[in-house]
Order: C-alpha cells, then sequence, then structure tokens
C-alpha cells in the first residue's frame, strides 16, 4: 500500500493554511465564544472521558485533520494490521499485540494466521507459575519456597511490566516480593539483590533474542551470585531461573530449560509485549485475574480503535492533537502528566512506545522526510512537577501540549488526599489554558496591597500568557482495565501517528549503531588497543583506563 508523500496530501496542505488564521487565538475566547465546547470536543469510551476541548482547534480544524487521517489512509492501514498483514516491512513482520487481549476461545480472524492457541496457551502457564509462586509451592532448591523474584530486561522487556507493577501496586501480595534489574551498572543488579537469599530467589530473564548485551551480562551474574553467594549448586540454578524469549535454544545453552521458558513471537514488538508473559511480573504481584482483567480492557480498547468513526475515535483523536501541535505549531515536545501516583511509571513507558517507534527521519520507503515526527516525550506524576517543571509550561517560551491523566477516586481512601490530587490537576489544565492577562494581574497584585512602584515591578513577573494546550483523561478510578485500556489508547495514538508520518511504527534501526560500537570499545577496553575510534572517544578510552588503574 502506497500513499502520496504526507506533506503533499491536500488535506496537509490544507491545514497549512488553516492553521495562519487559527494560531493567534486564545483559547480563553474560544471558550468564550462556544458555551457547548466541552461537549463539542470530548468523548468517552472504556472507561475513559477525554476533554480536548482546550486545544487550539475549532469544528474546521477537526474536519481537516480527519480529512488527513483518511488521506493517510489511517482506516485502512488499521484494517491491515488487525488483519495480520505486513505492516513492519523493514523485518517483514505482521503487528499483532492486539491479539495477546483477545478472549479465549475467539479465533484471531486472519486467515492461516491463527495465533490464538498459543496465546492461550502460554496465558495458562503465566496462570500456572503465578498461583504457585503466590502460594509459596514454587521450592527452590532447598525446599523452601520462593520469597523473592527479580525480573531482568530492559526496554520493552522491563519498562511495561515495572509500570504496571507500580500502577497496580495496591493489589499486589507481599510475597513474593518484586525486583527489577534493566541497568548494566552494577548498582542496579547488586541494590535488588541486597538483602535476598539465594536459596529463595527466582530469576525471570525477558529478551526476546536472549542475546541483548545489558540483560544477558545481569543474567550472567546473577547466575554467578546463586553459585558462589546464594549456595546454590550447579546443578539446581534451573530452579531458579526462568526465561521470556523467542530464543528457547540459547535459553538452554544458558542452563534454562524449555519447561522454564515462556514464549515471545517475532509478530509482539518488545514494546508492545506488556499483554504478552511479558506481562509475568504483574500477574506476580498481583494475580493472574488482575492481569486477565488488564487484557479486557485493553481488548475493549482494541475494539473501540476498529469500530469507532474518525472523529469518535479517541485513539484517533488524541493522534490527531498531536500531528497538529507537532507539524503546524512546530512544538518539539509533549508533556504526560499522571495525577495519580500509580501511574508514575507511565512517562517512562511512553518515551520508550512513541520516541522509538516514530523516532525516524525516513518513511516506510526508505527516502528521507521533509517534516518533523516525533516530538520528545516526557514527564512525571503531576504534583511532583508542580514544584519542579510547570514553570517552564506556565511562562517558558516553548509550546509544550500536555496529557493529564486524572482519576476522580485514588485507591488509598484518604478522601482528602484524593481530592487535593483531582482540585491540583483539574486547576494545572484550567491555568495553563487560560492565564491571566495584565488586567487581571494588576487587580490581584492590588487586592494585596501593594503599592504602584511594587506593583509595576511585578506585574510583568506575575502575568501569564495561558494559550497552553492540554488533553484530560478522566477516569473513576485506576482498576486493572482502565490501565488495560490506557495501554491500548496510547499504543494505537502513536499507530495512527505513524501512518499519518508514513513511518514504521515496529522497527527500531536507530538502536543498533550505538550497541556495535560498544562492542567494540568493549574489546579495546579488553585488549588495551585504541581502536578504530575519532579522537574524542578514543582520549576517552584512554582517560578512562588511566582512572580505573587509580581506584
Amino acid at each position: 500500500m502506497t500513499t502520496p508523500e504526507p506533506n503533499l496530501l491536500p488535506a496537509w496542505q490544507a491545514l497549512q493554511a488553516h492553521h495562519a488564521g487559527v494560531a493567534p487565538l486564545h483559547l480563553r475566547d474560544l471558550f468564550a465564544d462556544d458555551q457547548q465546547r466541552f461537549n463539542r470536543f470530548s468523548l468517552e469510551a472504556c472507561g475513559l472521558f477525554l476533554d480536548y476541548s482546550k486545544n487550539r482547534i475549532t469544528g474546521e480544524t477537526m474536519g481537516l485533520l480527519a480529512d488527513l487521517a483518511r488521506q493517510s489512509q489511517v482506516e485502512a492501514w488499521r484494517d491491515r494490521m488487525y488483519a495480520g498483514d505486513m505492516v513492519n516491512g523493514s523485518e517483514r513482520r505482521a503487528a499483532l499485540h492486539v491479539a495477546l487481549r483477545r478472549p479465549a476461545g475467539s479465533p484471531f480472524p486472519a486467515p492461516g494466521l491463527d495465533v490464538m492457541p498459543e496465546v492461550e496457551a502460554a496465558r495458562r502457564r503465566m496462570r500456572d507459575i503465578s498461583e504457585s509462586l503466590r502460594r509459596g509451592e514454587w521450592l527452590g532448591h532447598s525446599g523452601k519456597a520462593i520469597t523473592s523474584v527479580v525480573h531482568i530486561g530492559i526496554g520493552g522487556s522491563h519498562l511495561g511490566p515495572e509500570m504496571a507493577s507500580l500502577a497496580l501496586g495496591s493489589a499486589a501480595a507481599s510475597v513474593p516480593s518484586l525486583h527489577f534489574v534493566s541497568s548494566v551498572d552494577a548498582a542496579n543488579l547488586t541494590g535488588a539483590l541486597d538483602g535476598l537469599h539465594g536459596e529463595t530467589t527466582l530469576f525471570i530473564v525477558a529478551s526476546k533474542s536472549f542475546s541483548t548485551a545489558e540483560t544477558m551480562a545481569n543474567a550472567a551474574s546473577a547466575r554467578s551470585w546463586l553459585l558462589e553467594r546464594g549456595a546454590v549448586p550447579a546443578e539446581a540454578v534451573a530452579r531458579h531461573f526462568l526465561a521470556i524469549t523467542a530464543n528457547v535454544a540459547a535459553a538452554g545453552d544458558f542452563g534454562i530449560p524449555e519447561a522454564n521458558v515462556l514464549p515471545l513471537w517475532d509478530w509482539v514488538g518488545g514494546r508492545f509485549s506488556l499483554c504478552s508473559a511479558v506481562g509475568l511480573p504483574v500477574a506476580i504481584a498481583a494475580g493472574m485475574d488482575v492481569f486477565d482483567e488488564l487484557l479486557a480492557g485493553a481488548h475493549e480498547m482494541d475494539a473501540h480503535f476498529l469500530d469507532a468513526p474518525l472523529l469518535e475515535n479517541m485513539p484517533v483523536v488524541l493522534a490527531l492533537m498531536g500531528i497538529w501541535y507537532r507539524n503546524f505549531f512546530a512544538a518539539a515536545s509533549r508533556a504526560v502528566l499522571p495525577y495519580d501516583y500509580a501511574l508514575r511509571g507511565l512517562p517512562a513507558y511512553l518515551q520508550q512506545l512513541e520516541m522509538e517507534s516514530a523516532g525516524k527521519h525516513v518513511g516506510r520507503d526508505g527516502e528521507a522526510l521533509d517534516f518533523a515526527t516525533c516530538p520528545v516525550v516526557w514527564g512525571a506524576s503531576g504534583d511532583d512537577g508542580q514544584h519542579s517543571f510547570f514553570q517552564l509550561l506556565h511562562q517558558g517560551s516553548e509550546l509544550v501540549p500536555c496529557d493529564f491523566l486524572v482519576s476522580a477516586r485514588g485507591a488509598s481512601g484518604l478522601a482528602q488526599h484524593d481530592d487535593a490530587l483531582l482540585a491540583n490537576g483539574l486547576a494545572q489544565a484550567e491555568a495553563l489554558m487560560k492565564g491571566r492577562d495584565a488586567d487581571e494581574t494588576r487587580a490581584h497584585l492590588e487586592s494585596k496591597g501593594l503599592d504602584q512602584a511594587a506593583l509595576q515591578s511585578l506585574l510583568p513577573h506575575c502575568t501569564f500568557a495561558g494559550n497552553q494546550p492540554s488533553n484530560t483523561l478522566l477516569y473513576d478510578c485506576l482498576t486493572p482495565r482502565r490501565l488495560g485500556a490506557l495501554i491500548a489508547l496510547y499504543e494505537h495514538r502513536l499507530f495512527v501517528q505513524s501512518v499519518c508520518w508514513g513511518v514504521n511504527a515496529f522497527d527500531q534501526w536507530g538502536v543498533e549503531l550505538g550497541k556495535e560500537l560498544a562492542r567494540s570499545i568493549l574489546r579495546s577496553l579488553g585488549d588495551g588497543t585504541s581502536g578504530n575510534h575519532d579522537g574524542s572517544t578514543a582520549g576517552l578510552l584512554a582517560r578512562a583506563r588511566r582512572l580505573k588503574s587509580n581506584c
């Protein structure tokens, strides 16, 4: 399937002309002129309510953005993905993460590509393993129950399960305890192992290829720890390791028998793999029933994305907002601000999902693009962010569209805290939109009894331009089903943007060069040579050798 260059499409050209008329408008005036704006620019799906009325858009804007989606063939590409077509062209693969959350007993509707028997078999094994661990029935080599699980992975094999385990932590059992290791920095592994005992510790090694350098270095050190400090005999190491991988043979070479290997498939990319066996830590922490609820929420959003008309389709609308700001307002970044402490891991998870998927400068055809693609995605827990980077959002020189994720009710049962968090989330979105002009600021300062000299001095510092756009996702409380819907929402949002930009969302060749050079530098560190490096790298390598010798 081929489409014209995105920026040559008639809708793109129309949006460029339209932007000139919309850019000077202020959001507060748009609200004043349209009492139904909130109702017109909001929608609900899968237990999530999206208010996108605080965006610098009009009805005409949305019509043109919908035209762009149609001319980019978003619906056709969506249908191809759901049908199991080879949408990952550079790796000649399908992208069937939507199959991971289909209900048991429902065949995948792709002719000759029914992956559901394998998916359901993996879920049954996840249930057996997680329930065995949670009931204290998984025994280590000495006959003692496993009380600690250490998950070793990186990237998509780490960020998703860690984020979801944190998010559903209120449902987590105290035993076994769960620890995550991703960095090759030994401090990560040694910190996780501190206080653990080898005979009661189980390691999960998650790597699709079972060759990821950081993961395999940590796995090898974990095995050494078991042998040397955990007092586990070599023949019993297999009782303390599980693998989640597509490379069963490599796991066997490491010492993990096939009986302890859960599958990954080439049709699931790492950053789309949370709903596969990669989510095993979530099942261990919160129970497989909770994980099944997460899958149900994701499947509900999958169905909404497949069936809803474009401008009633939550992933599509969010994607179009992102394109509007990135390509027509030149916004270089986007902030994700969860006013829900359980979602504190979400910004980092979305960084990888979006930036590794759409951070591309060439299209699906390999030709260079002459327009911007993925912005920088960043953020933090909203109330923490208020006291660190919100100054830039309110009075900085950059346009930074924001996503506010707000829970109406927290899991703590402390109503005063829940109300304070809710109030802050809604207030920040309102403040970014409205701002405070010079007349309002003058009245505010006069109410404080300031004399005219002090007032004039403070006036420019206390004025807020406003007109900063945002989306607000509001939900009742963060249940497993709501989390699953959020995960699928952002996956599909990313996919729609990638289609409109004409890039392949499912490969990540950009991570390879650094890995190759790291292997070369590691060889140079080992053999004492300078290697074939540039002057800066060679100089740093020599300096590092000297510093190592001084430690």
